[in-house]
């Protein structure tokens, strides 16, 4: 039988309306852009996620802690496939047996929103320093606010469950008091502390930055040479001519050297003395000046300084190099102080000089090894102080002589003048050996797209190797390094990425210098420098966040109401307004959500018990919300505020590029909403390989929308097939069905522990492809088409109809239930296609769990068995397929091939096997013996061969097999016996066809 409904001769009576053919009202085009919008309409009115919390009572704990984004604008893609693949975790979870848990929030302090608020002042001509800074705080909170509720509508609209009716943000009052209250905590333990580093600085954005709020992109820089000149040695018998070169560096940074401090290099690098014997006339490199080089490097500089010729006086020993002290360039100028040689493993001859220029004010590195020899240089009478050469503004301040008012970078972004006016001033003190460009990655702000800086600031810091004597003397690095090994990473890559970031980070800053954020609430003495630590003032402060939100801080400028009720004079402490770098913020999160709302309230591992906390978003968090996290919560808890952490890539185009609006290539999933659904948006996340970075765009989409058609047209087939289907007819006992449906009881049995399993490991892939394979190759394919004859035509009392609407039934609640957290509307739209009653109770699929298959289906003999079965159908098949293309036939109810059956083991296989049923084919005869030369073969299955022929006999009026009239009923000549009868029990009468 097939689902053709054509090809009956033209006197033939209507046996149509006797077939029990699909009946749904399950659409086959889903109009899911219509469609979605009243099913998230009915959740809501249902109260879904009410009744999924009280579904879940009692179960083992299974909560996603959002990691929240910014509430500055509209979702792009990258939102839209974390907040689908957190969904997929949630609703996996709460199908496996899990109280599955999910409150959305979102980070609303900070600079992204901040610089909107600046940007909209800008536009109206208006200037933020004017403005009382309660004033500006409420503009940039009125702002967030607007915000949320457009990202909220948009996350729903993607299908995501959650308490969107009370979600969490960082700007709530109770939340703010939490912030406040945690780095309070810091204080108290003495992590937290006020010092001088460098740290990268937006002069735009007038703020320091942390790493995660910078990314690197392409910039020219200058780069020069500069010479050193040796002007004293340690060593007991000084080198006349040592003493007569010059030390030199190469850097990208000239603005840089009015902070130069010292000369780092590295004892394992070979090192030469080298003499200019030809140069150019009016060249920076004059001949005879001799300079100390790395060997390695020493041709590449004296081309880049257009020496014509040169050579090695002699090579220098490392114990030589480091007792040498040299001269600024600019000495006489202002930097007249001495510069010593400092060995450091930083240093290598891959590029420059094999000497780096060392500015402990404006680099890292240069930092650490100025500080870690300071003992060492005091004694040598050297100055230790790390100037301020550079301001907020990126002018050179007074600490930078004969240059103060230069411009690094403007305001806008741009460069400034300071690097023209040193190389001027290097040439004219005749240090400069050459100067050039390069085009390198540089640190920029990714607000403003601006290059950054690295300048010596005065910040809050907490301290990463500081043991701390509530946390059993252990250091917050030692603490946090011990957790990432007690997390589960997915994928375990992640555990080595963020354990390198913990292990070689320097001190937390968590001080910005801005308006809108938590205030580092804090005091300090004016005259001893220490931090107030007083818990009666810490609980005030606390508590009038609680009522009145950050801007307490704000209002009492002076101090006077946090500090006088306990005894303090307000003019003795400085009120730091320094605001928390806002990663400090969503890194206390678990603090005012998991450990307040009694909803997420988990018991874990250490506390006894068996619940779990997942924390999820993009791998660049290792270095930003994963990493704040960890930190924030092993220095005032001791352990990580998570169990589990997973990551996943980036989107880009279908070519694989960043998408930018400037190149036209952003898939915008409001786009794909308003044309396919969002459905088809969370199956393309679904089957991602969301541990690399992603690809979407227009073609890729097509690719999943012709998947999902072939998805939704097989559950619309069973769904319509199944309208003939009542418990009545149901047969209980799986062991008197027929083969083909104990087969399919098996595959469901063996299908569901992998699915599961799937679900359990995070692995939607592999669920999308488990599910996608088993519904179109082996049920459309091969079991419904199989079955089509039997479930249309056959008799009411047909056994092997009613245990295939039986099979059809359970393969429907397995099936539906298994793609329900992917296809959340589909999988729901079917459900209560198939249970009214349920619609009716304000039921849903997404209450029920996962269905499960027994194991008492599974049946690994028959399953082999029907493996060679189906080899030998695929012989069959193909060989139809060729009649059709030669259009000998038309339907493979036409043929009745010769298969000829050599391998014993197959022709064994069949016994007891119907294969024209199988083959769906009006006959067949089956040979044991090699069939002739000309027979069709396919390679992989050897030892089986057909010959096709055409059926004999006639054409049944109803189900369209062949067969010999002879054997027709004589009162439905017209028909085989068997769909005679089916018209007897129907009480059809063969003069009235179309009747029952």
């Amino acid at each position: 039988m097939t689902d053709k409904a054509t090809d009956k001769p033209a006197d033939a009576a209507d046996y149509s309306q006797t077939l029990f053919l699909p009946q749904t009202e399950f659409p086959m085009r889903a109009g899911l852009p219509q469609r979605e919008p009243e099913l998230l309409a009915r959740w809501a009115r249902i109260d879904l996620y009410g009744k999924l919390r009280e579904a879940a009572k009692g179960r083992d704990r299974f909560v996603l802690h959002d990691g929240p984004p910014y509430a500055n604008g509209n979702i792009h893609i990258g939102h839209a496939l974390n907040k689908v693949l957190k969904d997929l975790v949630v609703r996996s979870q709460q199908m496996l047996g899990q109280d599955s848990n999910y409150v959305p929030g979102w980070d609303c302090h900070g600079l992204p929103i901040e610089w909107k608020i600046e940007e909209e002042y800008r536009a109206k001509g208006r200037n933020k320093d004017d403005v009382p800074v309660v004033e500006f705080r409420k503009e940039c909170r009125a702002f967030a606010e607007k915000w949320v509720a457009i990202q909220r509508e948009e996350f729903k609209r993607l299908g995501v469950e959650g308490d969107w009716s009370d979600p969490y943000l960082t700007m709530a009052y109770p939340a703010e008091a939490q912030i406040a209250r945690e780095i309070m905590k810091f204080a108290e333990s003495g992590q937290l502390y006020r010092g001088s580093k460098p740290v990268m600085w937006s002069v735009v954005e007038k703020t320091a930055l942390a790493e995660a709020e910078v990314e690197y992109e392409e910039h020219t820089s200058d780069t020069v040479f500069v010479a050193f000149p040796v002007i004293a040695s340690a060593s007991p018998e000084p080198d006349a001519a040592l003493l007569k070169a010059s030390i030199v560096i190469w850097t990208t940074t000239p603005w840089t050297i009015p902070g130069n401090r010292a000369i780092s290099f590295n004892n394992r690098i070979d090192y030469g003395l080298y003499e200019v014997t030809a140069a150019p006339d009016n060249n920076w490199a004059k001949v005879g000046a001799s300079y100390v080089l790395a060997k390695n490097l020493a041709a590449g500089v004296f081309k880049a300084a257009k020496v014509e010729d040169f050579r090695l006086v002699r090579d220098l020993a490392p114990g030589v190099i480091e007792g040498l002290t040299c001269a600024h360039p600019l000495r006489g100028q202002g930097y007249d102080f001495e510069v010593p040689l400092l060995d450091g493993d930083h240093v290598t001859d891959e590029a420059g000089t094999g000497f780096v220029h060392t500015a402990p004010g404006h680099g890292r590195e240069d930092f650490d090894i100025w500080m870690a020899s300071g003992r060492r240089l005091g004694e040598r009478g050297i100055e230790t102080r790390i100037p301020y050469t550079v301001d907020e503004n990126g002018r050179f301040t007074k600490d930078a002589p004969g240059f103060e008012g230069a411009q690094v970078i403007t305001d806008k972004g741009e460069k400034g003048d300071a690097n023209e006016v040193l190389i001027k001033a290097l040439a004219g003190s005749g240090h400069l050996v050459a100067r050039g460009r390069l085009k390198h990655q540089y640190p920029h702000s990714w607000r403003s797209k601006k290059p950054v800086i690295f300048r010596n600031t005065p910040q809050w810091f907490i301290a990463m190797d500081k043991p701390v004597q509530g946390l059993g003397n252990r250091t917050l690095r030692e603490i946090a390094l011990g957790a990432i090994k007690e997390t589960q990473w997915v994928p375990a890559a992640g555990e080595n990425r963020i354990n390198g970031m913990i292990a070689n980070r320097p001190d937390w800053v968590v001080s910005r210098q801005r308006a809108w954020g938590v205030p580092i609430t804090v005091f300090v003495d004016k005259e001893s420098k220490e931090v107030l630590v007083d818990a009666k003032v810490n609980a005030a402060i606390a508590e009038a966040f609680e009522a009145e939100g950050a801007d307490a801080w704000f209002t009492d400028t002076d101090g006077a109401r946090f500090l006088a009720p306990f005894g303090y004079d307000p003019a003795r402490y400085e009120r730091v307004t320094d605001v928390l770098d806002v990663w400090f913020d969503s890194g206390s999160t678990h603090a005012f959500t998991l450990e307040k709302r009694g909803d997420l309230r988990a018991r874990r591992r250490g506390d006894g018990g068996n619940d779990r906390i997942m924390y999820l978003e993009g791998s660049d968090q290792h270095r930003g919300w994963f990493h704040s996290s960890l930190l924030e919560s092993c220095g005032t808890r001791g352990r990580a505020p998570y169990d589990i952490v997973l990551t996943h890539g980036f989107c880009l185009d279908e070519k694989g590029e960043k998408m930018s609006k400037s190149k036209g290539n952003v898939t915008a999933p409001q786009d794909i909403i308003k044309d396919s659904g969002a459905d088809i948006l969370r199956l393309w996340v679904a089957a991602a390989d969301y541990s690399d970075d992603l690809r979407i765009g227009k073609e890729i989409l097509k690719t999943f929308v012709e998947t999902y058609r072939k998805l939704r047209n097989t559950m619309r087939w069973m769904l319509g097939t199944l309208a003939h289907f009542s418990e009545d007819i149901r047969v209980v006992e799986p062991q008197t069905m027929p083969e083909l449906e104990r087969l399919m009881l098996h595959r469901l049995a063996e299908l569901g522990p992998q699915v599961e399993e799937a679900y359990r490991g995070y692995d939607y892939k592999k669920v999308v492809t488990l599910l996608s394979q088993f519904m179109n190759t082996e049920l459309s394919a091969f079991y419904f088409d199989v079955r089509k004859d039997a479930l249309y035509c056959d008799p009411l009392s047909s056994h092997v109809r009613k245990s295939a609407l039986t099979v059809v039934d359970h393969l429907f609640r397995c099936l539906t239930t298994w793609l329900a957290p992917i296809l959340v509307f589909t999988a729901e739209e079917a459900w209560l296609e198939r249970y009214p009653e349920v619609k009716g109770l304000d039921g849903s699929v997404h209450l029920e769990l996962f269905a499960q298959a027994p194991e008492s289906w599974l049946d690994p003999e028959l399953a082999e068995r029907w493996t060679k079965i189906r080899r030998v159908r695929r012989v069959v098949t193909g060989a139809l397929e060729l009649e059709r293309a030669a259009k000998r036939i038309g339907s493979s109810l036409e043929a009745a091939p010769q298969v000829f059956i050599s391998d014993p083991d197959l022709l064994a296989a069949l016994s007891g096997v119907d294969l024209a049923e199988i083959s769906i084919t009006s006959g067949i005869r089956i040979e044991s013996r090699d069939g002739p030369q000309d027979a069709f073969r396919l390679a992989d299955v050897p030892g089986v061969a057909v010959v096709s022929h055409r059926a004999d006999g006639v054409k049944c009026a109803r189900s369209w097999k062949y067969f010999d009239p002879a054997s027709a009923d004589p009162a439905y000549p017209e028909v085989t016996a068997r769909d005679a009868r089916a018209l007897r029990e129907l009480g059809v009468r063969q003069s009235g066809a179309g009747g029952r």
